[in-house]
């Protein structure tokens, strides 16, 4: 096995890896294929770029030809599941029947199988049997949590197989624990690192228009992209190593904070109701919150945060106008007059929490989150919102548009809802 020496990386259309995941229950849609969004983060990490990933079912003859292009195009292929003991596990058997290679039984392999049995004075069978086969001259990865373990094997010049187990928690261990040592001792390229910047209360276009000589830079790269709520800017920078790697983007971030100023609320895997709970925490202030069209959307996403108990203090959940009238002190004439959906009565309704709750801040929402209920003056996706607090009294109104689904409707205001209360705590800090 060819593994000892650095990889020429300059063959092959400077193609490095592909990741193929094997397994029906893929495509069919009965399991969400999660590793390859991991594995390509960790290979981005590791400064190993890969241009294609596969998901091939439980096929041999599809499996062997896929495997078969990826040699002669990629100098590592990266494949997870079917490594297991049932009659569908066919990954390693098909990889060696690929090229030519005899399996061979390994006694260490078996050993450990052994070990891991509940009842280890019992034999083991002929299907667990079949995880100790594996290709002459593989290296084995060892598998900590679970049984299969996979193999680094290269079976041709400027060609290697690294093999996981579809179990996203075994293959996580396994490549952190072995495989990553390996692609870096035999890829010699440079470290890649990654940072992304989350902004609210703007397009993705009118950030792009912000940033048009930021998008053009080689090294760091910087790209912009859009979710329900919220546009997202990676910036990716090269380096020698991870310290230089994020010195060329410690600048570009500093300058796109620089022309957004509080548009931009977090960094990599930060989230508006995290930043909500740490201002009120450092702060030692009170929430409560009074939802209608969010159906405690707003509530639900502030409790998910560690902490949140020492300053979210409840919420009234007030879908029917009799609970804004009963529970919020919401006056009947004014829904009368100015319906549910509206400034009033939104107004009211933070009032009446923030009074009943006692607390420093009081958010509340109602809308028309559709497919129905809208009118041609209070159309689908017209949601009005009020934020009360120690020396802040806003309404507003959103029209998030009929085009939009009930869940786009709800998810857009909670999160709009969110922003505007970090935005109004800022303000009063």
């Amino acid at each position: 096995m060819k593994t000892s020496k650095k990889i020429n990386i300059n063959n092959k259309n400077q193609c490095e890896a592909e990741i193929l995941c094997i397994g029906s229950e893929i495509l069919l849609g009965n399991i969400v294929n999660t590793n390859s969004q991991w594995i390509a983060e960790q290979l981005a990490i590791l400064g190993i770029s890969h241009f294609r990933q596969t998901v091939v079912g439980d096929n041999p003859e599809r499996l062997k030809e896929t495997i078969l292009e990826s040699s002669n195009r990629s100098q590592i292929l990266i494949t997870t599941g079917g490594l297991g003991p049932t009659p569908d596990d066919i990954t390693t058997k098909v990889i060696a029947d690929t090229f030519n290679t005899p399996l061979e039984q390994r006694n260490d392999i078996l050993i450990d199988l052994k070990n891991k049995m509940k009842n280890k004075t019992s034999s083991l069978s002929e299907s667990q049997k079949k995880q100790s086969l594996v290709p002459i001259g593989a290296k084995i990865i060892q598998n900590y949590s679970g049984t299969a373990p996979g193999i680094i094997w290269s079976p041709k010049e400027n060609f290697t197989i690294l093999t996981f187990p579809g179990v996203p928690n075994e293959l996580k261990e396994m490549w952190l624990k072995e495989a990553s040592k390996w692609l870096v001792n035999n890829f010699s390229k440079k470290i890649i690192s990654s940072k992304v910047l989350h902004f609210a209360g703007l397009s993705e276009s009118l950030l792009a228009d912000k940033i048009p000589h930021l998008l053009k830079a080689k090294n760091p790269t910087v790209a912009t992209y859009a979710s329900t709520g919220e546009v997202k800017v990676r910036i990716t920078a090269k380096g020698d190593n991870l310290e230089e790697a994020n010195n060329f983007i410690e600048p570009i971030e500093k300058e796109l904070i620089q022309l957004t100023g509080l548009k931009c609320f977090g960094v990599d895997n930060t989230t508006l109701e995290e930043v909500v709970i740490k201002l009120l925490l450092h702060r030692k202030e009170t929430i409560a919150v009074a939802e209608s069209c969010t159906g405690g959307g707003i509530g639900s996403k502030l409790t998910k945060i560690p902490g949140s108990s020492k300053i979210f203090h409840g919420g009234v959940i007030a879908y029917n106008n009799s609970i804004k009238e009963r529970i919020l002190s919401v006056p009947e004439e004014i829904i009368n007059t100015h319906g549910a959906v509206s400034k009033p009565v939104v107004e009211s309704m933070a009032i009446g929490v923030h009074n009943k709750f006692k607390v420093n801040w009081a958010i509340s929402v109602s809308g028309i989150a559709g497919p129905t209920g809208g009118s041609k003056l209070k159309p689908v996706g017209l949601v009005n919102f009020c934020i009360k607090g120690p020396k802040t009294f806003i309404t507003w109104e959103e029209k998030f548009g009929s085009n939009k689904t009930r869940e786009d409707i709800q998810k857009l205001s909670v999160l709009n809802a969110l922003d505007r209360l970090r935005l109004s705590i800022l303000m009063e800090s």
